[in-house]
């Protein structure tokens, strides 16, 4: 397995000093993770294929780009690898063929070739896709035999729209998947938050997908503002550094939705991900060093097993919420997975709308928001 990982930035191509010399008409997949202005730009598409010729082409819209320890803003960071050994195979759809994200998620499953299949990393568009749906249709039909990881496109902190494209221009609506093959084809995957929680634990008595009405009775809404105190006069911009924890009844561990909007007249918030009836949830805080631990804490998770203890390459996924807290503190939390995974590791990836991962290797794919997640890539 070869790997090269490059920055399209200020029109300059940087290329990392630890790339390896790659024979660019074998690559078999590309992955490039850009700010939506460069995604629009004409020919984006086009030049990529004409360097890459054989390669599935992958690329999606960010609220920041991840080139090794550095976070970009109107960026385009690419992958591009060439295996020895294992072979990939793509497959899409688009939200606008389908009655639901779940319907989406079976289809797209449904596409993929199950026959020796190790892993799927699958990037859906982060606006008109219900995350948590999606990620429910594909593990309906995987069953988590293998491990399925990714995120939802972003859009900075614009929350407008996002761009996915797979061999061809990227577009609104679009959900990508890449299917990964071959007895000598090795991932880990790790996925963390670090967030603080603070409350007792309650459980959710009225709720809709991902819109939240009531808590043990009560206006959700107003619950949550007590909690919030001085910071309940800031919302929906203050939701940020303060997320709910979700127990879902057939979950092991808590996953952590992100706060998108709240709404006065039904006394109700629309979180970045489902919030079943009948689940547990507690409030949340930011802690600045234990976000960053998390990070590090992940890159350990996923150097499962000991092909993998220093990989060729791991791909980021990590939160806009937390690129927004973490501010001008963001590239520690890269820096904290460079330290763990070692130089000899290439990190590449994206601040997205939502994380895609199993909490553990035994356990079922989930929609994340706000953790720091990584898939780690590897042949023997």
């Amino acid at each position: 397995m070869k790997v090269g990982i490059f920055s399209y930035r200020n029109n300059r191509v940087t290329e990392h000093k630890n790339n390896d010399v790659l024979n660019k008409d074998k690559c078999q997949l590309v992955i490039g993770f850009g700010a939506k202005e460069q995604l629009e730009l004409e020919g984006i598409y086009e030049s990529f294929k004409s360097e890459f010729p054989g390669a599935c082409i992958l690329l999606n819209s960010t609220a920041g780009e991840i080139f090794e320890t550095e976070v970009y803003t109107d960026s385009l960071s690419l992958v591009a690898i060439e295996f020895e050994k294992s072979q990939v195979r793509c497959a899409k759809t688009s939200i606008g063929e389908h009655a639901s994200s779940y319907e989406a998620g079976i289809s797209l499953a449904n596409k993929i070739d199950q026959n020796g299949l190790k892993y799927i990393l699958v990037i859906s568009d982060g606006g008109k896709v219900n995350g948590s749906e999606l990620v429910r249709g594909i593990e309906s039909m995987v069953n988590h035999s293998v491990p399925v990881t990714g995120g939802l496109a972003g859009d900075g902190a614009n929350f407008s729209s996002t761009l996915v494209g797979l061999n061809g221009k990227p577009e609104q609506g679009v959900i990508a998947a890449i299917g990964f093959y071959g007895e000598h084809f090795k991932v880990g995957h790790g996925s963390m938050g670090g967030w603080e929680m603070f409350g007792p634990e309650r459980k959710v008595t009225r709720s809709n997908f991902n819109q939240l009405f009531d808590i043990e009775g009560k206006s959700a809404l107003e619950l949550y503002k007590t909690y919030l105190g001085s910071y309940a006069a800031e919302l929906p911009g203050s939701a940020l550094l303060f997320p709910l924890s979700v127990k879902l009844q057939d979950a092991a561990e808590p996953v952590v939705r992100t706060i998108l909007s709240i709404d006065e007249a039904s006394g109700s918030m629309t979180f970045a991900g489902d919030i079943p009836e009948g689940s547990q949830v507690r409030f949340m805080k930011a802690n600045f060093d234990r976000l960053i631990d998390a990070a590090s804490g992940a890159a350990t998770k996923s150097q499962s097993g000991e092909l993998l203890k220093q990989p060729k390459l791991a791909l980021l996924v990590s939160c806009v919420g937390r690129r927004l807290i973490l501010d001008h503190r963001v590239a520690e939390e890269v820096e904290a997975v460079s330290e763990t995974l070692g130089s000899k590791t290439l990190l590449a990836g994206f601040y997205s709308y939502g994380e895609i991962s199993p909490i553990n290797p035994s356990s079922k794919c989930e929609l994340h928001n706000q953790t720091m997640t990584i898939t780690t890539f590897d042949e023997d």
